[in-house]
């Protein structure tokens, strides 16, 4: 197998540092190693309904992706990258593969990809972005496609009423990314750090208040610098970050909800001034990162790593686990042995966001529906395959038998499988994290009827997800919306942006958003999104 890298970006990462970038990754017909799930003495390959079919006759084809990826993650030359092997023999294809963290530059590199014509025969976009290509026309038809009858192992994880209520402008030009059921967003606080300053672990939102304070001018961790801060988020530039626990505490979770049996589009919200206000107050007082509005990506997780801040939120179940080698936890206390981050949350007991709904898309390109039909029914089948078991198992776990065992339904993890996968993937550039696109955080296995015993999680690990799990959850709003036809939800959410960060950063106080949340609503048509959106609701039975 040969790979191309062409390096797009680079983060300094700690711990297992590796070079990120976007990459390209290209094949031969030379699987290299016989990787999981390939025979390569034969020449029959396995579909994903269970019926063989010969690689001879399938017309080997070039398939050319872009993906989000992890800042870790990069593809490796030659044939160590096993996941790529087993996709390229089983289907017969060379997959050529673009990736870069989310973000505002994975955006703006996919929009240039599109702007010049190069449409990728497979992208994974924002659910704001993926109107915006459905509209202009950039997007596949995917009813001939995507059915139970040509997916039935993706219709195992997303269901049918799922997929229609998925759907924008009433077409079918996009399906969910594999979406995790179970909500591991959290808060995680340095404990040490609590218990250096001989503090309780913050149980509301004014003690929450009281820690960053303390964290920022009581030298929490006895450097005698005045170099730390209580957290930090993410703000690309252009975003007010959810992260800030101002949104729940003025009533606001999640990016939906129900209030007094009516829809609430939190971000544009009347309330949006108090949580506005909070934040430019806690801003002036000095007690959170002062670069959080420009870092992008992982930046914010760099501080933390970095002993910079002393809280900061995680959404993955494995943030801070001591088994996870490339975990808060574990990237930490490479640099300071003695850091134990752990999960809280201020609004515990009340709700702390809302229970999951399908998130962002995969689409296909028009043009390759158009002129080569062909590979959108390949690529079918592999998103397929990497919803099987045996796909789920190759992304998520590795090879039987060198990184995980097998009993029945029961998959085996101890510290032994852990050390070769960090041999063999993390060290190689964790490129699992590349066809980890397809799974939305947290993978879970439970859909496809296996087990888990993971010998290497410790008790502290257990309890970190004892205590995420017992945080209540909001009811969702049941269904996903699609906006007004010929309504640019993309160019609405701008508009917001700017006026919240006008607020922010040039306005003495929040007293205008009321002005422009009236804007909002009638100049720029929210008032017609929400009505579209209620009405979808209301036809769901979720509202009345």
């Amino acid at each position: 197998m040969k790979t191309k890298n062409i390096t797009l970006m680079a983060f300094a990462i700690l711990a297992f540092a590796l070079i990120v970038g976007a990459c390209s990754k290209g094949g031969s017909n030379d699987p290299g190693d016989n990787p999981a799930g390939a025979d390569n003495g034969s020449q029959q390959t396995e579909t994903s309904d269970g019926e063989t079919s010969s690689e001879s006759e399938l017309p080997r084809l070039q398939l050319n992706w872009f993906v989000p990826a992890s800042p870790d993650a990069i593809l490796p030359e030659g044939d160590i990258d096993f996941v790529g092997a087993a996709i390229e023999q089983k289907f017969n294809v060379d997959l050529n593969v673009q990736y870069m963290p989310s973000g505002a530059d994975y955006d703006n590199k996919l929009n240039m990809l599109i702007a010049s014509g190069d449409v990728p025969d497979l992208f994974v976009s924002t659910g704001i972005n993926s109107q915006k290509y459905i509209l202009d026309g950039i997007t596949a038809d995917m009813t001939p496609y995507v059915s139970p009858q040509t997916m039935p192992n993706y219709f195992k994880w997303v269901s049918e009423l799922e997929l229609q209520r998925y759907a924008v402008e009433g077409k079918f030009e996009r399906a969910p990314l594999i979406f995790p059921r179970n909500v591991y967003r959290s808060y995680y606080i340095r404990q040490d750090w609590l218990d250096r300053l001989n503090l309780p672990v913050p149980a509301n939102f004014e003690e929450m208040m009281d820690v960053m304070r303390a964290f920022t001018f009581d030298d929490p961790d006895g450097n005698n610098r005045n170099d730390t801060y209580g957290m930090s988020a993410i703000g690309n530039g252009d975003s007010v970050s959810y992260d800030f626990p101002h949104w729940i505490e003025n009533g606001l979770v999640g990016a939906f909800m129900i209030r007094d049996n009516k829809l609430v589009d939190v971000q544009s919200d009347l309330a949006v001034q108090h949580v506005l206000q909070g934040i430019k107050d806690t801003m002036a007082e000095g007690i959170v990162d002062p670069d959080w509005f420009l870092m992008k990506g992982q930046e914010h997780v760099d501080k933390a790593v970095g002993g910079k801040v002393g809280i900061i939120v995680g959404g993955s179940k494995t943030f801070a686990f001591d088994s996870d080698p490339l975990s808060l936890q574990n990237k930490t206390k490479a640099i300071f042995p003695e850091a134990n981050w752990m999960p809280f949350h201020p609004f515990a007991e009340t709700g702390t966001w809302t229970e999951n709904l399908p998130d962002a898309p995969f689409m296909f390109a028009k043009a390759t529906a158009e002129s080569n039909p062909e590979k959108i029914e390949r690529m079918v089948q592999i998103l397929d395959w990497m919803a099987s078991e045996e796909g789920f198992l190759l992304i998520n776990y590795g090879q039987e038998g060198k990184h995980y065992s097998r009993s029945g339904n029961t998959i085996t993890v101890t510290q032994q499988h852990v050390e070769a996968l960090r041999s063999d993937v993390v060290e190689q550039g964790n490129f699992q994290q590349v066809y980890r696109f397809f799974y939305v955080n947290n993978p879970e296995h439970e859909p496809l009827g296996l087990e888990l015993i993971d010998e290497r999680m410790t008790e502290r690990d257990r309890k970190i997800v004892e205590t995420i799990q017992s945080y209540k959850l909001l009811p969702s709003i049941g269904t996903n919306v699609a906006p007004p036809p010929g309504f640019n939800l993309a160019d609405f959410r701008k508009k917001m942006k700017e006026y919240q960060v006008k607020v922010l950063f040039d306005e003495p106080d929040a007293s205008n958003w009321p002005k422009y949340h009236e804007e909002l609503m009638n100049k720029y048509g929210g008032q017609d999104m929400i009505d579209t959106y209620t009405e979808q609701i209301k036809a769901a039975g979720v509202i009345k």
